[in-house]
């Protein structure tokens, strides 16, 4: 069974143990998503599968068979920028941009879920709408570090694209 990466059918390696970033990276050469610790703790190598956002270096790549995976080449393009990444620019939301990749699919992501309601540990009310606030989006970003401290632009970034969903 293949997998589809940013549209395009790619077969599962034959070898199970190889992880999605590798995959990606290594053999797709689909470098925008990155090597951060390797141990799930950093979320540079956040990308989408299904739309969901999974850390792909504790995802093997047989585990996203028959699955879509996007990745931020696959989220938008230099012709066609994704409003997450048009925002990142307007908001500085990265200085070296190592981790903005990972921000750009989680963020995405995170304001899908917000949309079909899911509640996090912040939420106030859990049967009222998901309101996206700056400390919802901080607590749902939680996972993904920014080691610059770019963390008020990426906040900025995601409340603005956010606030032009609501619109």
């Amino acid at each position: 069974m293949a997998i589809r990466i940013n549209g395009t059918e790619v077969a599962a390696p034959d070898d199970v143990r190889v992880s999605l970033l590798d995959l990606l990276r290594e053999r797709l050469h689909l470098t925008g998503t990155k090597v951060g610790c390797n141990q799930g703790a950093c979320g540079a190598c956040t990308v989408l599968v299904d739309g969901e956002r999974v850390l792909s270096c504790l995802t093997l790549a047989v585990q996203a068979e028959g699955r879509s995976v996007t990745t931020i080449e696959g989220l938008g393009s230099a012709d066609s920028p994704h409003p997450l990444q048009l925002a990142f620019i307007e908001h500085d939301g990265f200085q070296c941009g190592y981790c903005t990749p990972g921000q750009v699919c989680a963020a995405a992501a995170m304001l899908r879920e917000i949309e079909a309601g899911v509640p996090s540990y912040v939420t106030a009310d859990l049967t009222a709408p998901v309101l996206v606030t700056r400390e919802e989006v901080r607590e749902r970003m939680s996972g993904n570090l920014c080691r610059c401290g770019a963390h008020n632009g990426i906040v900025d970034a995601i409340l603005e694209v956010a606030a032009g969903r609501a619109a």
